[in-house]
């Protein structure tokens, strides 16, 4: 599995650069997940604009990362996910759990936003 992390101002980008997310890069994907999930950071972005393709096991890993932040009401945010991976999101019924957006700095916009608001 190929991805890169990036840390700023507490908030992880994890960038997955496989063209799909399944089998054993899903597991690779959730193991990767368990570790950065941790109630220590502010926000989680998983940045999927390479990503074409996404299996059962790759949905579960998303799912992951929810199930471990939710409980600290620390939010993921999803950037660039493709239309079919967006449809298979919907079609498990798991899309209503995840912030869409098309870019990192889109998200970093909408949160100064909330912090102006706030």
């Amino acid at each position: 599995m190929r991805y890169t992390l990036e840390n700023r101002d507490n908030i992880v980008i994890f960038t997955i650069n496989n063209d799909n997310i399944v089998g054993e890069v899903a597991s690779e994907i959730k193991a990767e997940l368990l570790i950065i999930c941790q109630p220590d950071i502010d926000a989680l972005i998983i940045d999927l604009n390479n990503v074409l393709s996404i299996d059962s096991a790759g949905l579960g890993s998303l799912l992951l990362a929810h199930r471990q932040l939710k409980e600290h009401n620390i939010p993921i945010y999803l950037v660039g996910v493709t239309e079919l991976v967006r449809t298979l999101m919907s079609i498990s019924q798991i899309d209503s759990l995840f912030a869409f957006y098309t870019t990192v700095d889109e998200v970093f916009n909408d949160m100064e936003d909330e912090d102006i608001d706030n």
